[in-house]
C-alpha cells in the first residue's frame, strides 16, 4: 500500500494555501530558489530521443486519450521488430542517445514478445531503452499471470534499462476510477515505481492534469510522489502537462487551461518535490515561448527533441522544434546548453560535438 495522505495536516493545507492564494511571480521566485538550491549552476539540460508506440492496440479506454484504437480497428497496428530498429537507428543519426518505449494494452501481444524485442534491439541497435509505463507493467502482470516483480525481473534482464512515468495522470483514485478505471490506479501505478526502484531501477514520474481534479488533487498527487522518493530515492525526474480536450471525445466538454494554470502546477512541484532532482518544461503541449518561461518557475531541464510524439498530437496539440531552435530558446532564457543521458548525467562535450 503507498501512503495515506492527510489533507488535514497543517504542511498539507500550507502548500494548498500557497497555491490557491500566492500571485504568480510569487511562485516562481519560490521554486526558482528551490531549482537554484539543487542546481546552483546556470545550466538547462535536455536529451535527443525517439517516441516510439511499438502498437496502439489498447483495451484501457482511457477517456482522455486519442491515441488508441480497439482490438480488430482498421487503424491497429503492431510495429515489427525492423521497423522499431529503423526508428532507432534514425535517432541514433541526430545524436540520440535513448528510445521511449510505450503501447497500449494489447491482449494480443504474448509476454515473450516484449523479451524478445529488448533482446534484439540491444543485439542490433543498442541504446538505452526507457520503456513500458507502470500501467503496462500492471497490464502485464494481470495479462500473463505475474507478480509486477517477477514482470521487471524479466523485462530487466531481456535489456529493459529504466522505466517511464507515462499513465499517471492524477494519482488520487476518484480521479482515476472517472477518466481511466481500467488501468493501474494509485496503489497499483506507485507500487510499480517503488518496486522498480528496488530492484535498481532509475524512473520518471508525472502528472497529466486537466481531468476535473480539484487543486487539492494535485498537491496530494505531489504529496505521494514525495513520499515514495522519500523510501526510495529512485525518481530522476518530475514532468507535467494538460490535458488536450479538443481531439478526445471523452473529454470534449473540459475545458483546455492555460499557461498560467501550467506555470503555477509547475512551481508547486518544485516547492513540494525537494527530494526529486530534476523537472522538465513541457514546450511540446505548451509551446517554446511558455517553454521558456517553465525555466523560471522550477524546470532546469528542456526535456527531449521528441523527433516522433504520437500521443499527445493525436489529441490535436503539436509543437515541433530542431535542436538548433531548442538550444536557442534555453540560451535566450540566460542558461548554458547541456545534452543529458536518461539518468541526468552530462553527455561529453567532445561527444556532442562530433
Amino acid at each position: 500500500m503507498t501512503d495515506v495522505i492527510d489533507r488535514s495536516s497543517g504542511e498539507f493545507r500550507d502548500y494548498l494555501e500557497l497555491y490557491e492564494r500566492a500571485p504568480l511571480l510569487e511562485l516562481g521566485r519560490l521554486a526558482d530558489a528551490e531549482r537554484y538550491r539543487l542546481h546552483p549552476d546556470e545550466v538547462v539540460t535536455y536529451i535527443i530521443d525517439r517516441n516510439i508506440n511499438y502498437t496502439n492496440v489498447c483495451v484501457a479506454d482511457c477517456a482522455f486519450c486519442a491515441f488508441y484504437r480497439r482490438p480488430k480497428h482498421a487503424e491497429g497496428y503492431v510495429l515489427p521488430f525492423e521497423k522499431i530498429g529503423e526508428k532507432i537507428d534514425e535517432c541514433k543519426a541526430l545524436g540520440g542517445v535513448q528510445i521511449l518505449l510505450q503501447g497500449g494494452h494489447n491482449p494480443y501481444i504474448p509476454f515473450e514478445w516484449y523479451l524478445e524485442l529488448m533482446q534484439y534491439i540491444k543485439k542490433n541497435h543498442p541504446i538505452h531503452i526507457h520503456g513500458f509505463s507502470p500501467s503496462e507493467v500492471v497490464f502485464f502482470g494481470e495479462r500473463f499471470g505475474m507478480p509486477v516483480s517477477e514482470v521487471i525481473r524479466q523485462l530487466r534482464a531481456a535489456g529493459l534499462d529504466s522505466i517511464p512515468g507515462g499513465g499517471g495522470e492524477i494519482l488520487v483514485d476518484e480521479i482515476r476510477q472517472r477518466v481511466a478505471k481500467k488501468k493501474a490506479q494509485t496503489d497499483e501505478w506507485l507500487g510499480v515505481q517503488e518496486e522498480a526502484h528496488r530492484q535498481g531501477m532509475k524512473t520518471s514520474v508525472t502528472m497529466m492534469y486537466g481531468l476535473g481534479e480539484s487543486l487539492a488533487d494535485r498537491i496530494e498527487h505531489l504529496f505521494r510522489v514525495r513520499e515514495v522518493q522519500r523510501r526510495t530515492g529512485g525518481f530522476t525526474a518530475f514532468i507535467c502537462w494538460p490535458l488536450q480536450p479538443e481531439g478526445t471525445p471523452g473529454m470534449s466538454d473540459s475545458v483546455k487551461t492555460d499557461a498560467i494554470t501550467y506555470l503555477r502546477i509547475l512551481a508547486m512541484a518544485r516547492i513540494v518535490l525537494g527530494n526529486v532532482p530534476n523537472l522538465q518544461s513541457s514546450w511540446v503541449t505548451m509551446g517554446l515561448k511558455v517553454g521558456q518561461v517553465a525555466l523560471r518557475f522550477g524546470a532546469n531541464d528542456f526535456g527531449s527533441l521528441m523527433m516522433e510524439e504520437n500521443v499527445v498530437s493525436s489529441a490535436g496539440t503539436t509543437h515541433r522544434a530542431t535542436i538548433s531552435e531548442m538550444e536557442r530558446c534555453i540560451r535566450d532564457a540566460g542558461y548554458l546548453v547541456r545534452r543529458r543521458k536518461q539518468d541526468y548525467s552530462l553527455l561529453d562535450l567532445e561527444t556532442v560535438a562530433a
